[in-house]
């Protein structure tokens, strides 16, 4: 919460959506390949905190530009539109990235008996899909979005979405 409501908008504001952008989604996807080396007899201080505090911090900084960026690409008159087609797609592409990450899992183990093993095969898979996808989202951010030239000064409080386009 504390990256999302007040990193976030500083750094948007310093560096411009795009690296931001990018950096979160190979942070994101960093910490999808940590989860994805858990052991079945690891330990949640271990194995599964430093990588989720990882992934978190990276959907800040992926997460919140993107939709900044999104928005202030469409027309005024468009807005609503565009904010509907934003989280029209965030929910939708979270349902069949879930769905497609549980079949991962499900062919890998996780819904064979075999116990702990097993089912941390499963989810070792899946957390390295969700990790490949992440850090292609990153390639794709880096390859395609238009960075705009900075505003002077770079921290003027101004609107923070306006250093790149999709």
């Amino acid at each position: 919460m504390i990256m999302m409501i007040v990193l976030a908008p500083r750094l948007i504001s310093r560096f411009g959506p795009k690296p931001l952008i990018v950096i979160g989604l190979f942070a994101l996807g960093a910490g999808m390949f940590w989860l994805s080396l858990a052991r079945p007899d690891g330990s949640f201080l271990v194995d599964v905190l430093p990588a989720s505090l990882l992934s978190a911090v990276g959907m800040s900084p992926a997460f919140i530009p993107s939709l900044g960026t999104a928005l202030s690409s469409a027309r005024p008159e468009e807005g609503g539109l565009a904010s509907g087609i934003v989280n029209t797609g965030y929910q939708v592409g979270s349902a069949l990235g879930l769905a497609a990450m549980t079949a991962i899992a499900a062919a890998h183990g996780a819904r064979e008996p075999g116990g702990p093993v097993a089912l941390t095969n499963g989810f070792s898979a899946a957390f390295l899909g969700a990790a490949v996808l992440a850090v292609a989202g990153g390639l794709a951010a880096l390859l395609t979005l238009r960075t705009a030239p900075a505003a002077a000064g770079g921290a003027d409080g101004g609107d923070a979405s306006e250093g790149a386009t999709a």
